[in-house]
């Protein structure tokens, strides 16, 4: 009987040209990963193709050399931009996964005579005019800043043969599904078109219907799941403590490059500005930056002078940090699949990682969204010190998993009886009589505060009105009939009542 196990796929076993396979060897790569070795050749047979994968799984290589291999025919040395139409539009949906696409490009193209180009927004717009005026056939961009270029009339998409859109998810996420249909609607319609999501829903799927021309689909993982290589722990802890136990970890030795996500980017300036008075260092990257601000950010994070990057969703798609060890969610995403996204920056490549959420009382709803997208239960840690809210409860509404409160302290002797078992203090003068009724040692009923007053029963103020002070007064005075101890009804001023 045959041998049954398959020697490994190796690159030279998927049909790229010799030139492109040069640049592959120059990485170090030997063996393609499943999605490469599944999504190369069918992408060099010309189909239309729906890839999903979970990030640091090698899917931007999966797309850019068969990509590449397939406009080879078309490449020239000249210098005129006549010879450099664009040939392969790659879509990406923030700045920095667009700048990682392109340096892919420019990585598996540095032996061919191909031309490529990356635009994105908040960068003058002037530059990026001139480059493609010069002719180029890979053209990696943001929808946004593309249609700004397409107003300016300095594109052509009258030679796109290949359309990829990347992160399809993200682009979904953030709105920029409208931008996308004028941009297809702007191509010819005989190209190939490549869909690329870390996952998968029905948007999705119906984007891809609009798309896509009977595609393949390729899942190298089951929809939505995370790396086995990656430990999940959340710390219960109540939302006001979440800063203190933040700097409570980073100061352990455990922790020496920490990627840290917030909601929103306010939030993430001032947890990062919280984070440098206590001594770490930290940065902050989000939407509001400047590209320059961020691309030193993110350098000053991989060369190891920033400890802690803390990060929006969106800045943060598309980082690509070589074994980045943890990832702190400070507050659970709103949207279970952020989740997902949110710590694959951490465990790719087979690698080991640790992805942390500090969860309060408002997000343990969250928490059991993540848990059932992922079907993981996440283990539950709480850091002494920094105990979660008595409203903390898992999973939502169950009792039983509630923390009992703190016991009150004992009321003094002097205060312990209840403020309504008092004797009633005269309107016109001080208290009469001694306070009554002593519990001694025992423990006060809940609905009892520190000083006796009780909360089951309506405040009755201890200060007598100044009314019935003034009436006092008029009761002291000589030849005053009324008995002493009768209430007289204050009547207001403007009818005669007091002072006449």
């Amino acid at each position: 009987m045959s041998d049954l196990k398959a020697s490994p796929i190796r690159f030279t076993d998927l049909g790229l040209a010799p030139d492109l396979l040069k640049a592959v060897a120059d990485q170090g790569y030997l063996e393609p990963t499943p999605i490469q070795a599944q999504a190369i050749p069918l992408i060099l047979a010309g189909r239309d193709l729906m890839g999903g994968a979970q990030t640091g799984t090698g899917k931007t290589a999966a797309f850019t050399l068969p990509l590449l291999q397939r406009i080879l025919p078309f490449a020239s040395p000249s210098p005129s931009p006549a010879r450099h139409p664009v040939r392969v539009l790659m879509l990406a949906p923030t700045r920095e996964l667009a700048i990682q696409v392109h340096q892919s490009v420019k990585t598996y193209s540095k032996h061919v005579p191909i031309k490529s180009c990356c635009v994105y927004g908040g960068v003058d717009i002037k530059a990026q005019i001139a480059e493609i005026r010069c002719g180029v056939e890979v053209l990696v961009a943001t929808p946004g800043r593309l249609l700004d270029l397409v107003e300016q009339k300095c594109l052509h998409f009258n030679s796109v043969q290949a359309l990829v859109l990347d992160e399809a998810d993200r682009m979904l996420d953030m709105g920029f599904i409208p931008d996308v249909t004028r941009i297809i609607n702007m191509l010819p319609q005989q190209r190939q078109s490549l869909l690329f999501s870390a996952t998968f829903s029905e948007e999705i799927k119906k984007l891809a219907d609009r798309m896509l021309k009977s595609p393949e689909l390729i899942e190298v993982a089951k929809r939505n799941t995370v790396s086995e290589t990656i430990t999940h722990r959340v710390h219960p802890v109540a939302s006001d403590a979440k800063r203190a136990l933040l700097v409570k970890l980073l100061r352990s030795s455990d922790f020496n490059q920490v990627l840290v996500f917030t909601r929103t980017k306010i939030e993430t300036n001032k947890l990062a500005r919280e984070l440098q008075r206590a001594g770490i260092a930290a940065d902050s990257i989000h939407g509001d930056k400047s590209q320059l601000e961020r691309l030193k950010a993110l350098e000053a994070f991989k060369d190891g002078s920033v400890l802690v990057l803390v990060a929006t969703d969106v800045a943060a798609r598309g980082l690509d940090i070589d074994e980045l060890p943890h990832v702190i969610n400070f507050e659970l995403p709103h949207t279970p699949e952020d989740y997902i996204h949110r710590i694959g920056r951490t465990g790719r490549a087979g690698k080991a990682g640790t992805a942390i959420s500090l969860v309060s009382a408002s997000e343990v709803q969250y928490l059991v969204d993540i848990e059932k997208l992922i079907r993981i239960q996440v283990e539950q840690v709480i850091v002494p010190g920094f105990e979660p809210e008595y409203e903390y409860t898992y999973p939502p509404g169950d009792k039983r998993h509630r923390r009992p409160p703190a016991a009150p302290p004992p009321a003094p002797a002097s205060l312990a009886t209840p403020r309504s078992e008092r004797s009633p203090p005269s309107r016109g003068g001080p208290r009469d009589g001694p306070r009554t009724g002593s519990h001694g040692g025992a423990r006060r009923p809940s609905h009892i505060a520190a000083d006796g007053f009780d909360f089951s029963k309506p405040y009755e103020s201890a200060e007598p009105h100044p009314a019935a002070a003034a009436i006092g007064a008029d009761a002291a005075k000589p030849g005053h009939a009324e008995h002493p101890h009768k209430r007289r009804r204050a009547v207001a001023a403007l009818l005669g009542g007091l002072g006449r």
